[in-house]
């Protein structure tokens, strides 16, 4: 389930920089450690105007609402800064023990293990 609402966050925040941004440059950055995956987004576009009322988004628009609300369904936290003519920048956080699901020990673990089985 995380990772259907994480893809549907970052297809929102892709459409939203090409068909309204009108962005040059998207940069895509996704961090995951013991602590936190993080997924950034940003690019270099339009920007929102100041008179938007942050992560609702404007009047008749559903798209940044939705990505606030997926990410509080999973347990994560999203966040937006912008400014009109200098782009958007999105960045979701969720917690290491909700988006793995074990911890990052057990993860690992299981790595190195996976390539040690040998079947004859």
């Amino acid at each position: 389930m995380q990772r259907d609402e994480v893809y549907r966050i970052a297809g929102e925040a892709l459409r939203n920089a090409f068909r309204h941004a009108r962005a040059r440059r998207i940069e895509v950055e996704i961090h995951y450690d013991a602590q936190e995956l993080r997924l950034r987004i940003r690019d270099d576009g339009e920007g929102i105007p100041a008179e938007v009322p942050g992560i609702d988004g404007p009047a008749g628009h559903f798209g940044l609402r939705g990505m606030g609300e997926r990410a509080k369904l999973i347990g994560g936290h999203l966040e937006m800064w912008s400014n009109a003519k200098s782009g958007t920048e999105i960045e979701l956080t969720i917690p290491a023990a909700v988006a793995y699901g074990k911890s990052a020990t057990q993860s690992r673990f299981w790595f190195s293990r996976k390539g040690t089985s040998v079947k004859s």
